[in-house]
């Protein structure tokens, strides 16, 4: 299966926020949408970093409360590893194992056109687990 499936059941809806944003108006956006992570987006709409709630965790611990006044291009992840609509969920599996992150904004044609993390990935293995297990005890059952 590829990406672009899950994007059809889960919407296509990305948060976003600008590199001049502060990293408490990160923090109250996170915390008022229920979310692990926010692309950030420049000029033209263009990926530019991603932050997410450990990243907050890990500046704040560093620096303090002083570190909510920032703006977030100080501390986001600029190197942002993205997919595109095509990939695999199995490739999806694998980068952000090895890569150790929970969420991957999907881009095509250079234009962020949802997200993916790690809840959505697990609840598609496990429907796709679940119809295997139903598929074989039909199978059992009429042999």
């Amino acid at each position: 299966m590829i990406i672009a499936n899950i994007l059809k059941v889960k919407g296509r809806s990305v948060t976003t926020a600008r590199p001049d944003d502060t990293v408490q108006e990160i923090a109250d956006r996170l915390a008022q949408r229920k979310i692990g992570a926010i692309v950030i987006v420049g000029g033209g709409g263009s990926v530019t970093g991603i932050i997410s709630e450990r990243d907050l965790i890990r500046v704040i611990a560093q620096r303090g409360a002083d570190a909510l006044s920032m703006p977030v291009s100080e501390v986001m992840t600029r190197e942002v590893v993205v997919c595109g609509e095509a990939t695999s969920v199995d490739d999806i599996m694998e980068m952000m194992t090895n890569g150790r992150f929970r969420h991957l904004p999907v881009v095509e044609e250079g234009r962020l056109v949802g997200i993916v993390s790690i809840g959505d990935i697990v609840k598609h293995h496990i429907a796709e687990v679940e119809l295997e297990v139903s598929a074989m005890r039909g199978y059992f059952a009429t042999g």
